[in-house]
């Protein structure tokens, strides 16, 4: 007990699961009585049994178990949670519980089962019941028999899946065990119950005993049909109904009204697979001589047959060959064997063998010839059999074909075949447009003289009228005589329809059903059609006793049957015509009798007299009384219509008119006159009374007719008149008439014959004519005029032209007695057909004949050159008949070979091929679409684009012509969904969902595609499922969702709830069906449908409010969406709102949200929404969408925007684009969405959409460019690259759309970032794509120069060269055009930035080049920059509207980010566009010594260049002046007042970047005012060298600027960055960033060889480099330190680089190693050996070794040795920042710097720790000191290390001031020597100057180089490659004015900048001479020596003396410039 009271305290779940069977037994006790307490199913106690359920039912315990089903079956029955259990609990039952002996166990395990099923998991259950059937144990099969036995009793048949039962269950027939066969037998009975006989064919091969048995039971099963008793959760409805009938007691009746449920044994069948049994000699044998042989092979084929269902294949091969023994052999026993085989085939295949049976049947029915009765008769079966696979649409051309035949028995044969096909057809299947070709043919026959054809013929027509109606027929039966038509009337009565429908509704004659098994042949196989017993026709009202046809129904004039035959009136069947004498005798009794005698009279007064008595008569008479006829010919009489005196003329022609009009007038009657009527239509007095006369006629007896008769007659006639008057007459007869009914074969024929007359007026008459048809007919009227010349082309065309876009006129006349309502529909619906029409009577060519068996097999040869051949004869022959016949023998089979041949480009051209194809064949192509159409959709799988895009082109060229319904049809769609190929799957999945929303219905075989939709739903490639979720709402609008939702049923559990999930989402955007046409809708379905679409009629229909409350459904427009108007009682709306909401629709669209952008834009960055990014959008992005745009965008278009219609888009982008200019700051604000949206429809294949799409994004950009908006990175990442997609599409006019559209982008996007998403593009599949962005790329290098280039134009170029060797020619073309653009800017150098290329590659570049014709030498870009900075210069008021707060910063950090990124990799120096060298540096002496840069051997070359250099720099300190008063009154606030000046100094117009520099100049210049610019230095540094890089970009190679105004703009940025950086305060504030980019900028601009060939060039660089020296001194040193490092890393990296770039950064490093030992304490010496670590990381020693120069090296190891100098050990503490500094090759340099410096060292004062100190004390420690001084010299003489020998040798000479340095300068050159001394000079000089200027104070240095101004600029660097700051200037320059005698007070004045900003002239130049002609007087010394050259002694003796003249200055200057410039022409 102690154990018991242990588990009694337990929880009930833990029981259940308790090892001792008793607590388990407590536990199932507990757990019954607690499921029965729980009355909510969604308790959360549930769950927690969900993992126990299977351990209730396979309890070990016998006893337990048993209490745990009970339990079991209470939570099945009561959790909602149960059905997650369904398999592992019914798997345990079978195995575990139906093998108990107890039957208690059993029963329960059976109960939970069927509870199972009860809650719609019948699926499963009986997936693990069919299971439980291969058990060995036989008790648990019995078990499991007896389970499903119950299932189909209780549940039935619709619920219990019986195909696979009925598979299992021959197998169960055949157990060993009895009891097992017993219950197979009951439930063999059971299943007999619900499916009769459908059960016997799959059990024909048991046991006969057994089925002998089996047959004794059936037979006494009621006849009643089973009902279903138990019901699912889901039919409780069903439940009730079934209660109350059973209450009530009428269960019996209403079993009798219900018909037992008709299931097709075929479904039931297993497919067999016969191709692969065929003998493999069969198809020898098939053609051998010997017809044994042949009858061999057809006996194996005719077994293999007899299977009822075979599987599908391709027997295309087997089919041809039957057909051939049908057709062609001589034994009628072997005909007959094969058309058995046939008609197995048929049977076995059922839609699938439909492909073949265009093939096969013109043979039977030719073959009908055959006499003897057992052929006929095999071959009746055979196409009886066939057509049952096709439909009557697809065969009708073959068999109208064979209705010509010669041979009665064919004709009989044939028409007994139609009337056995028509049994299976309803109105639907049998439409006017096919009845017609069949009824004339048959009248044809039943006037045949043979009894059995007419008697066929009669049954035919008899029959087609029973399906679809008199009041269908009766038109085309109007010559047909009373005795026939009864005949026809007698065999429609006799007529039994294949669905046992054997009266047409209306008529009232009782309907006898038929028993099965009594119908014709054809109802032996159940047909679709057959098994839809309510398929009756609508409309079919009772016909007339006498047959006659409505007045308004116009004769099918086609046959020209009634043209011939008179005495045929359209009310009545005939008037017969009466002789003179009856005429006479009627006519009097109704004329009076002076009228008779006078009406021949030779006086014309009194003719005219007895006509008006005539016309009075007429007038007086009533309808019924007027002898139409004999009145007619009583005019006719003599002189009738011949009368020469007009008046009576006139008035004979009114009568006839009044007569047509008042009387019953026929064709008889009309006939009488109509010849003298077109006499007359050209007569000028008599002409008009003749038109309206005809126009009687026509209302009387139709137009068609009349038109036929008047137009045969006038061309009969030569009067031009006449014919002229005929054709007009003609064209406003059918604009009053409308065009039904009319003979356009007939007319054209005459039309052609008009065209040819000599006459203008006849020619001018008929192109009129045509242009009212074409009104009616459209453009297809054209093609019977291709032949005519070209001018009279161009004239219809231009009439044709004019009638575009017009609508036909309403029909005034001959609608009034067109008849009942009824009728107006169906001529509708002829008129509607006319455009249709008249492609069938386009002539025809027949080109069987050639298509010889040489050319199919041509077209199947092995060499695919032959096999071009073939189908380049092919596409000879269709475009040698342009239009063709159906019957185009093999060709169809030789093509789909074609379409799997192995070389693409056959492929492409058999596509090509079948697009022809259909257009040459029309509506006729329908019947290839099974044998032909589907290997298409098979092309669709092909691993090529361009293959799969042209098989896409082709399909929806045929589908034009077929419609979908062919394609739909049958299990051929689903097969080839079936394929695993991804490509297929997509392209044909995105097919389906562009067609399948335009359809109105759609055949139920659509069905078959689900389980293969699903399939794709969880497809492994993301590209299928996408378009299988687009696909799935189109498939349920048609499936419906109920449908699609039991489909899941079959699917594996995960992989349901995936779908059903996916069917819920797609059920809410389901779009609803397109409406009906007008007239044909009755109001059920209208309402339904509208029902359906309700919210989106109400919200999209903007017609007016009074159509959509009381809607009428005969003024609908055809296609309009579905019933609108209905929505509205539908859902019992009032009016009244929607008027509201049309109102509504008149307000603004975009909605401004304040700041929603910005926003949107911080969302997607922290990632709280998805990134725009995806190869094809999801569902997730849209849903995204929608909620983003829900708040900005108004309700009713967002709507439209996201409707499932494509229509609902384009209405939707019409109304953005009327609101695009009125709505510029909603667009603006809502743009992100709007572009994304734009994606979206990129994706779609909507053709018509996309254009407007484009279009308006054309109208966007415009206006955005207008605006001056600049593109955010958001807008631009979301849909840029999504653009570039469709740059690659197939349309011409789309790609050229969306280049524009990339033109303007650039306007409102840097053409530098867009260049990036370009690049991306190159890299896609798509060839087009491919060339178009090369294109692309081309145009913005030639547009905006090489520096478009990203990331750097050398890697961008080899990418795109790239593409030089690609397989398209569009491409390759592409690229050399690229290169080319990229070779006008750049020249010879573009070789070098594109790398190595092969030869072939490279040849075709040259030639490219050299094509080209562009000269070697680049010229610079002509158009602005990529960054447009121009629009900056916009009112301020507007830039604050477009941006945020933070508008001007933001948009220069986005210019500078710009600039950020085409700098990188380069090391900020794009190669200067002029390659003139260049020798600045940044010391004065080491240029004026340095000649190694020059080529030739001139020294003077250098030195004269130097000479000009020298010039002195005047240095004026600024004058502070007042703020000029209207700065201040810009703004109030401060910071944005500099926001916006400092972004005018980006601007691309010079006076306005000058303007704003003045002003902050202004600034700079007061120091109370100074502090203001304090936070904005990093942005003004931004856009100043963003101004530095537009002038070197875009200003400099503009020819039409001024360059003065260049330098003018130099001047004020140099100016105010000296100003900037003489205060510490503000230059301390520039990041290392900036500083980095602005030292790039710099130091490219002294390198700009361009600058220096301006007249005050020289000056602009000199400044630049005291600018730079400023920069270098004033900064902060830890950033400007690391901004060198970075830059020189940049540099060395860059492919392009100039090593002159990287030896001045290397300068600007020596010096701020020199400013080290003053800085050291400032600096952060952990982030500047990260630096040093980064450079050594990237850069390592061997890669540095490996490097042009040792320099960079020295450098790093220089300032590596000065940082050990000043920290010591202690510098191993600042490596805290680097990572894995253990392995850091930084570590260890340094800690072998350490252990060999020299501890002497450490004495000395900070200064001396110089670069040069450092390497000296190194030397100094070697024992030979000559050595040492021997290796200083070496240096300085070296080019590239001199600097750094004299740096050394003066700090030896300072260290050893003993040491003798004679014996190393005694055997060198006096020009050396001098050299050496100088150098040593200034070096002593600039360091004493240094130190006597660190007491002045900063604004000594002041210093304001304005090249306007100023008429030199020093270099900024000496001997050393130290940098001189300008003091050490300022003090050699008031050294040199003190000697002069002149006063330095002067140089205290510097003018403002403000009075630069006007052009100013050089002011003099005295005071700054002096320093020239020291240097003059220097250099004079070596030039004498070394040149020879002659220096003119008056110069020489002007420079030294002290009162020089300024002219003397002048001249001297001048003369050195000239002779400058005759040293440089000489070295060009």
């Amino acid at each position: 007990m102690g154990d018991d009271s242990e588990w009694m305290k337990l929880p009930i779940d833990q029981k259940c699961e308790h090892k001792v069977w008793k607590a388990r037994l407590n536990g199932y006790e507990e757990a019954v009585k607690l499921f029965q307490k729980i009355v909510d199913e969604k308790s959360p106690e549930w769950p927690k049994y969900l993992g126990l359920v299977k351990k209730f039912v396979t309890d070990s315990n016998a006893v337990a178990q048993l209490k745990g089903l009970e339990a079991a079956l209470v939570y099945v029955e009561s959790a909602h949670v149960a059905g997650k259990t369904t398999g592992e609990v019914v798997s345990g039952v079978v195995n575990k519980v139906f093998n108990q002996p107890k039957a208690r166990a059993k029963e329960l395990g059976m109960d939970i089962c069927l509870m199972y099923i009860e809650i719609e998991k019948g699926e499963t259950v009986q997936e693990e019941l069919l299971k439980g059937l291969d058990n060995k144990n036989p008790k648990i099969v019995v078990a499991c028999v007896e389970t499903l036995r119950r299932a189909l009793s209780e549940f039935g048949s619709k619920i219990t899946s019986l195909k696979p039962i009925i598979k299992v269950l021959p197998k169960l027939f055949e157990s060993r065990e009895k009891a097992v066969r017993d219950e197979a037998k009951l439930l063999a009975v059971e299943i007999y119950r619900w499916i009769r006989d459908a059960l016997r064919p799959p059990l024909q091969n048991i046991n006969p005993v057994q089925l002998k048995d089996l047959e004794e039971e059936w037979v006494k099963i009621p006849q009643s049909a089973p009902k279903q008793t138990r019901f699912l959760r889901s039919q409780q409805d069903l439940k009730a109904k079934f209660e109350q009938q059973q209450a009530s007691g009428d269960v019996e009746d209403d079993c009798e009204d219900e018909v037992v449920p008709q299931i097709d044994a075929y479904e039931l069948l297993e497919a067999v697979e016969i191709l692969s049994k065929l003998p493999k000699d069969f198809y020898d044998k098939i053609e051998a001589k010997k017809w044994q042989e042949r009858k061999e092979a057809l006996e194996a084929v005719e077994i293999l047959v007899k299977n009822p269902k075979l599987e599908a294949g391709d027997y295309a091969d087997l089919v041809r060959a039957l057909k051939k023994v049908v057709s062609k052999d001589s034994n009628v026993m072997l005909v007959a064997l094969a058309a058995k085989c046939l008609t197995g085939l048929a049977s076995g295949l059922r839609k699938k063998f439909g492909s073949y049976a265009c093939h096969a049947v013109p043979a039977i029915l030719e073959k009908f010839k055959e006499k003897k009765p057992q052929v006929v008769q095999a071959l009746q079966e055979a196409i009886d059999a066939i057509f049952l696979t096709t439909t009557l649409q697809n065969i009708s051309e073959d068999v109208v074909a064979v209705m010509d035949n010669k041979n009665p028995a064919i004709k009989q044969q044939t028409s007994l075949f139609l009337a056995r096909s028509f049994r299976h057809c309803t109105p639907t299947t049998l439409p006017k447009s096919l009845l017609k070709p069949f009824c004339a043919a048959l009248l044809k026959h039943c006037n045949d003289s043979a009894l059995e054809v007419r008697d066929a013929a009669f049954e035919a027509l008899g029959t087609a009228q029973k399906v679809v109606g008199e009041k269908a027929v009766n038109p085309f039966l109007a010559d047909v005589d009373k005795l026939k038509l009864d005949r026809i009337k007698e065999c429609a009565d006799k007529a039994e329809l294949a669905n046992g429908k054997k009266t047409v509704p209306g008529e009232k004659r009782e309907a006898k059903a038929l028993a099965p098994g009594k119908a014709a042949p054809l109802s032996a196989a159940s047909d679709k059609e057959a098994a839809k017993p309510g398929m009756a026709p609508k409309k079919a009202p009772p016909a007339k006793a006498g047959g006659l046809v409505k007045k308004g129904k116009a004769p099918a004039s086609g046959g020209g049957a009634a043209k011939g035959k008179k005495g045929a009136d359209v009310k009545e069947v005939f008037e017969q015509e009466l002789s003179p004498e009856a005429c006479e005798e009627k006519a009097a009794a109704v004329l009076p009798a002076t009228c008779m005698q006078q009406m021949d009279s030779s006086n014309w007064k009194e003719r005219l007299a007895s006509t008006e008595e005539f016309q009075k008569a007429v007038e007086s008479m009533e309808r019924s009384d007027i002898p139409c006829q004999a009145l007619v010919k009583m005019l006719a009489k003599k002189p009738g219509f011949k009368e020469t005196n007009f008046q009576v003329m006139q008035m004979k022609l009114h009568i006839v008119a009044l007569i047509a009009q008042k009387g019953n007038f026929s064709k008889t009657s009309a006939n009488v006159v109509l010849d003298g009527l077109v006499d007359k239509v050209g007569d000028v007095k008599c002409g008009g009374n003749a038109k309206e006369a005809l126009s009687a006629i026509a209302e009387a007896c139709t137009l068609p007719w009349t038109a036929e008769q008047v137009v045969s007659l006038t061309f009969a006639q030569k009067n031009p008149k006449n014919q002229s008057e005929t054709l007009n007459w003609l064209s406003n007869a059918i604009k009053e008439f409308g065009f039904a009914g009319i003979n356009v074969k007939a007319f054209i024929s005459n039309v052609k014959t008009a065209l040819a007359a000599t006459n203008p007026a006849i020619r001018t008459s008929a192109i009129a004519l045509l242009g009212v048809m074409f009104l009616y007919v459209g453009a297809p009227l054209r093609m019977f005029f291709e032949e005519e010349k070209p001018a009279l082309l161009a004239q219809i065309d231009a009439e044709f032209e004019k009638m575009k876009g017009q609508t036909p006129p309403a029909s005034t006349r001959g609608s009034s007695k067109s008849g009942a309502g009824g009728d107006d529909g169906e001529e509708g619906e002829e008129q509607e057909a006319a455009p249709a029409d008249i492609m069938d009577l386009l002539p025809r060519a027949d080109i069987n004949d050639k298509i010889t068996s040489d050319l199919v097999s041509k077209m199947g040869d092995k060499n695919w050159k032959i096999r071009k051949e073939g189908l380049d004869e092919v596409t000879t022959i269709l475009n040698e008949a342009k239009f063709i016949l159906p019957n185009i023998g093999e060709l169809p089979s030789a093509l789909k070979g074609r379409l799997s041949d192995s070389n693409k480009i056959l492929v492409q051209q058999t596509l090509g091929i079948l697009q022809q194809l259909a257009t040459a064949m029309g509506s006729n192509i329908k019947q290839h679409v099974k044998n032909l159409g589907m290997p298409i959709i098979t092309v669709l799988g092909d691993s090529k684009a361009n293959i799969r895009a042209a098989a896409l082109v082709t399909l929806n060229s045929w589908v034009e012509q077929t419609g979908m319904k062919e394609w739909l049809e049958g299990e051929d769609l689903s097969e080839e969904l079936k394929k695993e190929n991804p490509f297929l799957r997509q392209e044909l999945l995105g097919w389906l969902t562009d067609k399948l929303p335009t359809l109105r219905t759609v055949p139920s075989d659509l069905l078959f595609c689900v389980p293969y939709l699903f399939g794709c739903l969880e497809d492994r490639n993301g590209d299928v499922r996408k378009k299988a979720q687009e696909a799935l709402p189109m498939f349920m609008m048609h499936i419906g969702f109920e449908k699609m939702s039991k489909a899941t049923g079959k699917l594996k559990p995960a992989s349901k709830d995936i779908v059903v999930a996916l069917l819920e989402k797609a059920k809410a955007n389901m779009p609803a069906k397109p409406a009906p046409p007008a007239g044909k809708t009755s109001s059920k379905p209208a309402g339904a449908s509208a029902q359906a679409s309700a919210p989106a009629a109400v919200v999209c229909d903007s017609g007016p409010p009074a159509s959509e409350s009381k809607p009428d459904p005969k003024k609908t427009k055809p296609g309009a969406p579905a019933a609108k108007g209905k929505a509205v009682p539908a859902k019992k709306v009032p009016s009244k709102p929607l008027v509201k909401d049309e109102e509504d629709r008149s307000g603004p669209i975009f909605i401004v949200v304040p700041n929603g952008k910005e926003q949107r834009l911080k969302d997607e960055k922290a990632l709280k929404v998805l990134k725009w990014n995806f190869p094809a959008p999801r569902d997730e992005y849209i849903e995204q969408l929608k909620t983003q745009m829900s708040t900005c965008f108004a309700r009713w278009l967002q709507d439209e925007l996201f409707h499932a219609d494509f229509q609902r888009h384009i209405k939707a982008l019409a109304v953005m684009t009327d609101h695009l200019e009125t709505e510029k700051e909603g667009v603006i604000s809502c743009l992100d969405l709007i572009l994304k949206w734009f994606t979206l429809r990129f994706f779609d294949t909507n053709t018509s959409v996309l254009m407007k799409v484009l279009e308006y994004l054309k109208l966007l950009f415009a206006m955005l460019s207008q605006e001056e908006y600049h593109f955010t990175e958001l807008e631009a990442t979301s849909f840029i690259p999504y653009l570039l997609l469709k740059v690659g599409e197939p349309k011409d006019v789309v790609r050229k759309d969306v280049r524009a559209i990339l033109s303007k982008m650039c306007q409102v996007y840097p053409a530098s970032k867009m260049f990036n998403f370009v690049m991306d593009g190159i890299k896609s599949k798509n060839s087009k794509q491919r060339a178009e962005c090369l294109e692309e790329l081309g145009c913005l290098v030639e547009s905006y120069g090489v520096n478009v280039c990203q990331p750097t134009p050398a890697k961008a170029l080899k990418e795109i060269a790239v593409h030089i060797g690609d397989r398209d020619n569009s491409v390759r073309n592409a690229a050399l055009n690229t290169i080319v653009n990229v070779y006008n800017v750049h020249g010879e150098q573009v070789f070098k930035l594109i790398g190595n290329l092969s030869e072939k590659d490279l040849s075709m570049l040259e030639e490219r080049i050299k094509r080209a014709g562009k000269k070697q030498a680049a010229a610079a870009p002509a158009k602005p920059p990529e960054e447009k900075p121009q629009r900056v210069q916009s009112a301020n008021a507007s830039v604050l509207r477009k941006a945020p707060p933070e508008d001007i910063s933001s948009k220069l950090k986005i210019m500078y980010r710009t600039y950020r990124i085409q700098a990188r990799n380069m090391g900020g120096h794009p190669e200067p566009t002029h390659m003139v060298p260049r020798e600045f540096q940044l010391d004065l002496d080491e240029i004026e010594n340095d000649n190694g840069t020059v080529r030739c051997e001139m020294p003077a070359l250098v030195q004269h260049k130097l000479d000009e250099i020298f010039e002195p720099v005047l240095i004026p300190e600024p004058k502070i002046r007042a703020v000029s008063p209207h700065f201040d009154d810009m703004h109030s606030n401060t910071a944005s007042t500099i926001n916006f000046v400092i972004s005018q100094v980006a601007s691309g117009d010079i006076n306005t970047s000058i303007q704003a520099l003045a002003q902050i100049d202004e600034v700079l210049r007061q120091e109370d005012k100074a502090e203001a610019m304090s936070g904005h230095i990093d942005q003004f540094l931004i856009a100043t060298f963003m101004q530095l890089r537009l002038v070197y970009n875009t200003h400099m190679a503009d020819e039409r600027l001024d360059k003065d105004d260049i330098i003018r703009l130099y001047s004020c940025i140099i100016g105010n960055m000296i100003s900037l950086f003489q205060m510490d305060c503000l230059a301390r504030e520039a990041s290392t960033g900036v500083l980095k980019d602005l030292m790039n900028g710099l130091i490219a601009l002294m390198l700009d060889s361009r600058v220096e060939d301006l007249e005050e060039g020289q000056q602009v660089v000199r400044s630049v480099n005291l600018l730079v020296a400023k920069v270098l001194e004033k900064s902060d040193q830890t950033n400007i330190l690391s901004a060198l490092l970075v830059l020189l890393q940049d540099s060395l990296l860059a492919t392009a680089s100039s090593p002159k770039f990287s030896e001045l950064v290397m300068k600007c490093l020596w010096r701020m190693i020199r400013l080290l030992p003053e800085a050291i304490n400032n600096i952060n010496l952990d982030r500047i050996l990260l630096d040093i670590h980064n450079f050594m990381r990237v850069l390592p020693k061997e890669k540095l070794k490996q490097h042009k120069s040792e320099l960079p090296m020295r450098t790093l190891k220089t300032l590596l040795h000065t940082l050990c100098k000043l920290k010591g050990p202690k510098i191993m503490d600042h490596l805290s920042m680097i990572e894995n500094k253990h392995e850091s090759e930084l570590e260890t340099h340094l800690l072998r710097v350490m252990k060999h410096s020299i501890d002497g060292t450490g004495s000395k004062s900070d200064k001396e720790i110089e670069k040069g100190a450092s390497r000296t004390e190194e030397k100094a420690s070697k024992a030979n000191v000559s050595d040492f001084l021997a290796e200083i010299f070496k240096k300085i003489g070296s080019k590239e290390n001199t600097k750094e020998g004299l740096a050394e040798l003066y700090e030896y000479k300072k260290n050893f001031s003993d040491a003798d340095l004679e014996p190393f300068l005694k055997n060198s050159s006096q020009f050396f020597q001098s050299y050496v001394e100088r150098g040593l000079r200034l070096i002593e000089m600039e360091r004493e100057g240094k130190t006597r200027i660190t007491s002045t104070g900063s604004h000594v240095t002041e210093i304001n180089t304005l090249p306007a101004v100023t008429s030199s600029a020093s270099s900024a660097t000496n001997a050393n490659g130290e940098e001189v700051g300008p003091s050490v200037y300022l003090e050699r320059l008031k050294i040199l004015r003190l000697r002069c005698g002149l006063d330095n007070a002067k140089q205290d004045e510097r003018p403002p900048l403000s009075s630069l900003l006007s052009k100013t002239s050089t002011p003099s130049v005295v005071s700054s001479t002096d320093m020239l002609h020291s240097k003059l007087s220097q250099l004079r010394e070596s030039r004498d020596t070394f040149q020879h050259l002659d220096l003119d002694s008056n110069q020489t003796h002007a420079s030294t003396t002290s009162s020089t003249t300024s002219s003397a200055t002048t001249a001297n200057i001048d003369d050195l410039k000239k002779r400058l410039e005759r040293i440089k022409s000489s070295r060009k």
